[in-house]
Parts: structure tokens; sequence; C-alpha cells
């Protein structure tokens, strides 16, 4: 580290914040709040000294005019947090930092970088015998402040510097911090993408349970806000269940209508959701919902064709399917339940699909500590989530199973569960219900609907990827396996159909004997 000469204090702060935009100010006055002394740095140091003008007398705040000045403020050894735009402005700012750091100190991404970017970064500075954490943060800014779920991964050893502060700031649930170390390299930002896939799942199915209630049950918003209000009070309870009530009930003010229906019903996305889809595809986990859940934002932003479409292509529907039921609260529980089978499958795939990664990436997560962070301070967090948890054999920081597998006692899914295989088994005939009424009525339900596909698809006791298979094999000599014999096989199909090994040589079917039951 080159010697600086400023009259920044030399080792006074606990750690230091770079880039003071609403999240990164945020945590910074979290430290702050909680006993820390905090060094501040921006591009623009105006911001920097807003900060300290307007909240200066929440703690202690080092204001600093370079990333040098910041370093030179910093206690060893050094934490560095960085809170800009992922992608290449992450990279700009280390660039920077690492010829001013020392061997042991740690940099700290704190935003949403795609965690192949973090797994680059992390190798790269322990060439240098630097620590990189990629910390998954959720809560937004409002978490940010007063107590986020933390996902942090890295180096373990650069937990014993940093753990106990981000546990510190962290939500709490029943005296439990939500954070905890989750893994090496990229697993801290990787686990928060699945949070956030899983949240983009939950909110496209609330959506649709309101779509349903509103266009086959009659019930405008007003009315809805007090179905959601009391949801809230059965096993659904959840903020985002909590804040669509709020949402639904909110009047605009300029035209007096509800304000769910002067929004522009596009949606958009950040990435986090589209990453999680592609890399459910890479490590081969089927994160349908998920995925169905990103197509519907895609598709509700493609506004100029939907416009075409309406005036286009026919409805076909059902029209006794889009009458309101006779017995509205009946069709309300079923859609309730449809609602809660189909998140606890979001769920299930997520979970899934970090058991996939963690054997893809060499990392050991323990679902069941990861489940217990997202119980408070997060986007997602609901009452469902300590069920989860302890379905996964509780919050325990110390276990860390073998990469690519679970820890003893947990359910290869989690809908293998006992709890949440009885309450599918008491939800799948209102589920199926609904699922069918909104097909018949012309009502969309991607995730509804592909969420029962999975999980029919789970309990089939034959799939029609064999046919898929004898395809494969037919045009592309992919081979196949068989359920009779071990080994892999091909059928000449251009020849005379007779059926070859892997390795080409030709299958000898043993001849019936005189008096075998074969041939009867």
């Amino acid at each position: 580290m080159t010697e600086q000469t400023t009259t920044v204090p030399v080792g006074a702060a606990d750690i230091g914040v770079t880039g003071l935009a609403v999240m990164g100010a945020n945590l910074a006055r979290n430290f702050a709040r909680h006993g820390y002394t905090v060094a501040l740095h921006n591009r623009s140091r105006a911001r920097t000294d807003q900060l300290v003008a307007e909240h200066g007398d929440e703690g202690a705040f080092v204001a600093t005019e370079t990333l040098a000045e910041l370093v030179q403020s910093l206690a060893v050894p050094r934490r560095v947090l960085i809170m800009v735009k992922a992608g290449a402005p992450v990279d700009a700012v280390i660039d920077q930092l690492v010829p001013l750091l020392d061997e042991g100190d740690i940099v700290i991404d704190a935003g949403n970088s795609h965690y192949e970017d973090t797994r680059r970064r992390e190798a790269a500075l322990a060439e240098k015998g630097l620590h990189f954490v990629g910390v998954g943060v959720s809560g937004g800014e409002e978490g940010a402040l007063h107590g986020p779920a933390i996902m942090p991964g890295g180096p373990e050893k650069s937990y014993e510097a940093l753990g106990p502060m981000l546990e510190k700031i962290s939500a709490q649930f029943e005296g439990e911090p939500c954070c905890a170390w989750v893994g090496t390299d990229g697993a801290g930002h990787y686990v928060k993408m699945v949070h956030n896939g899983i949240e983009y799942a939950d909110m496209q199915v609330i959506g649709e349970a309101y779509d349903l209630l509103r266009r086959v049950g009659g019930l405008e918003p007003a009315e809805q806000a007090e179905v959601f209000t009391a949801w809230n009070q059965t096993d659904l309870a959840s903020y985002l269940i909590e804040i669509t009530a709020e949402v639904l009930a909110q009047v605009d003010a300029a035209t007096g209508r509800p304000l769910v229906d002067v929004i522009v019903d596009e949606a958009g996305q950040k990435g986090t959701g589209r990453w999680t889809a592609i890399s459910g595809l890479d490590v081969g986990s089927p994160v349908a919902a998920i995925a169905e859940s990103v197509f519907a934002r895609s598709l509700s932003s493609q506004r100029a064709v939907r416009e075409v479409a309406r005036e286009t292509l026919a409805a076909g529907v059902d029209e006794e399917a889009q009458r309101a039921p006779q017995d509205t609260d009946a069709f309300v529980e079923d859609v309730r339940q449809a609602l809660f089978a189909s998140k606890l499958v979001a769920y299930a795939q997520g979970m899934d699909m970090l058991a996939a990664a963690a054997e893809e990436y060499g990392w050991s997560l323990d679902l069941g500590t990861i489940a217990s962070l997202w119980r408070d301070g997060c986007i997602i967090r609901a009452d469902l989530l300590d069920v989860i948890m302890k379905a996964f054999g509780g919050r325990d920081t110390a276990r860390h199973p073998e990469p690519g597998t679970r820890a003893e006692g947990q359910p290869l899914n989690l809908l293998f569960a006992p709890e949440f295989a009885q309450a599918i088994a008491e939800a799948l005939p209102a589920w199926r219900r609904v699922v069918g009424t909104a097909v018949a009525a012309g009502v969309p339900v991607p995730v509804f609907s592909s969420a029962l596909a999975y999980y029919d698809g789970l309990r089939a006791d034959r799939l029609p990827a064999a046919l898929v298979q004898g395809q494969r094999d037919y045009f592309g000599a992919h081979t196949y396996l068989r359920v009779d014999r071990e080994g892999s096989f091909h059928t000449l199909w251009s020849g005379d159909r007779t059926e070859v090994d892997g390795e080409g040589v030709p299958v000898v079917m043993p001849q019936p004997t005189e008096g075998d039951p074969t041939q009867d």
C-alpha cells in the first residue's frame, strides 16, 4: 500500500463504503447505527457531504475524497464495501482499489452482480492475497437501513473479520441473524439470484390470483384488498401478500379509480430472474415456475403485439366459465389453495436448483441455513420459510454438506417433506379446479399451470421422454437406454432396423429354446 499524507485519520474506521446511492448510503447508515465507524466515499463528493450533513448524528462517519483516503482511514484488516452498478463499474472500482490494499484485506461487492463475475473476481484477487466477498443483500432500501437478509459468499476465512459486522446489521428473526456464510466464491450472489427468481414467481402467482379473482370471481380491487388482508392471517402470511393488499386498496387521487387500473400492465425486470432461468438450464434444474414468471414479464412488455392480438386472435372460451361463480367464497378459497400450492412449488424448484448448482460449482450449500436467512428482512419473507427451514433440518451454520449432496435427513425435494406433501394433497382438488377454470375462461395462468405440470411430472410413472429419446436416436443417432438391459443402444433406422450397442456392435438376442415360455 502506498503511504498517504492527508488529514484523514489513519485506521479510524471499521468499514468503508464506496458508492453512496440510496442502497449504499442506507447500508452505511445501518453500520453507523450499530456502533461502527464508517468511512464514506463517492465519485461525487457532494453526495458524501450530503449524507454526513443529513445523518451525521446517527453515528461516526469519516468523509473521504478519494479511494486512497478511504483505504487510509480503515483499520486492518481493511474492509471496503462496493455499492456501484453491477458489471464494468464494479471492475473499475476494484482496479483502483487493489494497488492500495495489503494482503488479507477484504473487498466486498454487495450489489446484484452476476455470480460468474464474482467467481472471476475472487480468483483474481486471491492471487494478490486479497479476499473478495460477493454478498447478496435483499430487502430493498428499507431493508438496507433497518436490517436486510444478507447472503455472504467468498473465502470462509474472510467471514471471521466480516461476518460479525454483517450479522449485527442484518434482520433478526427470533434472535437469530438473517445472515450466515453460505459458500465459497460466487455462492453468496448465486443464493441471492435464486432468492430473486423465487421472488419473480411469487409475485407472478399473486398476480394470477388477482386476475382470476377479478375476471372470473368478479371481485374489484377494494374487495380483493380485504381478501388479501384475510389471507395474510393464513399460511400465506408474507410481506408480498401484505403489500398486495395495500396496493389493491390504493385509490388514484387524479382519477378516483383503483391505482392498479391506471398503472400500465407492463412489468420490467433487472436481470436476476432471467439469470435464474438461464442458470437453471445450465445446471439442469427444472425451474419452470420461475422461468414462466420471467416470460410473463416479457410478454407483458410486448404491448404492440398484444394490441394486434386482441383484434386478431380468437378467444374460443367457455362463456359459462367466464361467469361469476355461484359460490364466490368457495372460489376465493380455491384460488387461495392454488396460490399456496404454486408458491410452494416455486420454493421447491429454487431449493432444488441450489443443490444442483452446489454440485456444478463445488459449493457446500446447506438448504436449511439458507432458508433461515429469508425468514425476515428480504422481499420473500414469509411464515412459510420458517416451516421450510425446519423441513430441511433447521438452521445449522456449522453444517456443510459435500457439494451436490444434502445434509442427512433433508428431503430430495421440498415437496417430499411430510408437512408439504400433505398440504399439497389437500390443495390438489382446488388447484386443478382453478387451472381448469382459468383455461376454459381464457385467463392466462402460466405459473399456476406450469407448477401443477411440474408436480404431475414428478409423480408420473412414465414420461414421454422415452419417445423423445427414440426421435433423437432416429435423426441423430443419440442412442437410448433400455429398461431391461444395461448400457446404451441405437437402432439402425436407415438400415435393417436391428439394434446395436453404444459401440456399434450388433446386439445378439438370445434364441428361445424348446419349451421356452417366451415363445408363448
